[in-house]
């Protein structure tokens, strides 16, 4: 597969450690009185992140996002559904990771982002797919999104499925420009693959032979989101239902729930003031390159605080060639003064 610019070839980039007690809880759910609306008791037991059980939880109505929160028996939350997404954080072993070819921050998180079948809406620990959903999926160790996703960086170890294909491994962004120092993008999970792929609205689309085990921003987020976790993918902006192909059209897409919304003048809008509402596995969008008009430009993937304390993201970027929470210019930050920081512009939960 095409080498990484600039980066020595590290085998262990990615490490899935579970580890005993607990970490950095990576989000928090505001307790405010104006945040509530409504608890629920639940009287059946559930099993706790640890295996046990633990005592009578309750669920919550909380505002800004509209959502339903399910705390322990303590009062700590250890599940989080947003209405209108599929999205959900849930509490289990607490797991670190880290990318020592392109950054020495780590994240060491008990939070585990799933998909669920169905959007939620309110009232739907009631109602059976759900049920059925969560008793499969609370307090399991199978891949999670953030599993999924660390799964393509630098030095990550290839895995094929029963005809051969690799569906996981070291991921390139894409080759070089004849100029040799851009990289082409339009790198899609399907070029990344080596294989034709057939969405669900009939459209066929071919790789590119040049760009095999390459994923750009967003083809990196369908890959993850799309491919291995079956979130309805659009060919391409326009064509069918679900996420959309580029930066750009998933940022402006109705899939999904806006955390926060774009706002200002194009072309370059405005950074957000306030990201108190973001949590683990939301989509982070970005205005990086003036060269692209009014579209937002790069997309990736929330992961909560690092070890220290900072808000910060994994996604495929040129400098670093390929899936990373690191670059040229540091750790992946949207907080501070940083590069990140200053381009980030809106958020989405799917």
């Amino acid at each position: 597969m095409p080498k990484r610019k600039g980066s020595p070839v590290v085998h262990a980039a990615t490490v899935l450690a579970l580890l005993a007690g607990s970490a950095y809880c990576t989000y928090e759910l505001r307790k405010d009185q104006q945040d509530k609306v409504t608890v629920h008791t639940v009287t059946d037991n559930a099993p706790a992140a640890s295996g046990k059980h633990v005592g009578q939880q309750t669920w919550e109505r909380l505002n800004a996002p509209a959502r339903s929160v399910l705390r322990d028996g303590k009062g700590a939350v250890v599940a989080s559904f947003t209405d209108g997404a599929r999205t959900a954080v849930m509490k289990g072993p607490s797991r670190t990771f880290v990318e020592p070819a392109g950054t020495s921050t780590k994240v060491v998180t008990d939070d585990w982002v799933r998909l669920m079948p169905e959007p939620w809406t309110k009232g739907a620990q009631n109602q059976q797919w759900f049920k059925d959903w969560f008793k499969d999926n609370y307090g399991g160790q199978q891949d999670d999104i953030f599993a999924i996703a660390f799964q393509y960086v630098q030095g990550a170890p290839v895995k094929k499925d029963a005809q051969g294909v690799p569906y996981a491994g070291d991921a390139v962004f894409g080759p070089y420009k004849p100029d040799g120092v851009d990289r082409f993008e339009q790198n899609d999970f399907y070029d990344y693959l080596g294989i034709p792929y057939t969405f669900r609205s009939g459209v066929t689309m071919q790789p590119h032979q040049d760009r095999y085990r390459a994923l750009d921003c967003s083809g990196f987020m369908r890959m993850v989101w799309g491919y291995r976790s079956r979130f309805p993918l659009m060919a391409t902006d326009t064509s069918g239902d679900g996420l959309p192909r580029s930066a750009n059209g998933m940022a402006r897409s109705r899939t999904g729930v806006d955390i926060i919304a774009l706002q200002g003048a194009a072309p370059w809008y405005e950074r957000p003031k306030n990201t108190d509402h973001l949590q683990p596995g939301d989509l982070l969008f970005f205005k990086m390159d003036h060269r692209t008009g009014d579209h937002i430009d790069h997309v990736g993937l929330y992961l909560g605080l690092d070890a220290a304390g900072h808000k910060v993201f994994i996604s495929s970027r040129k400098e670093q060639n390929g899936p990373t929470m690191g670059d040229k210019g540091g750790v992946s930050r949207i907080d501070g003064s940083g590069f990140y920081a200053g381009l980030f512009r809106s958020a989405k939960r799917l």
